[in-house]
């Protein structure tokens, strides 16, 4: 299993082989794990990804254990 890698930033593109995007509007989306890559924070496959670039964003109850990552640019909410 390969492992996002946002120690440079994040850029979707890099990974759209295997994530589905689900939703998107301005400046968040939530993408779905299908390859499956690990989460850069725990490192075990995690099931879907809310990438988001405002400083505040509201995304409900993950009803999961999560992980967070933070890139220059973007915050990364990991949902196992």
């Amino acid at each position: 299993m390969e492992q996002l890698d946002v120690s440079d930033g994040f850029d979707v593109h890099d990974y759209r082989h295997g994530l589905k995007l689900l939703k998107q509007d301005r400046g968040t989306m939530t993408l779905e794990n299908r390859a499956p890559f690990t989460c850069p924070s725990c490192e075990k496959p995690f099931q879907r990804l809310f990438v988001t670039e405002r400083r505040t964003a509201s995304f409900g109850d993950p009803g999961t254990p999560f992980c967070l990552a933070r890139t220059e640019d973007e915050l990364l909410v990991f949902t196992h």
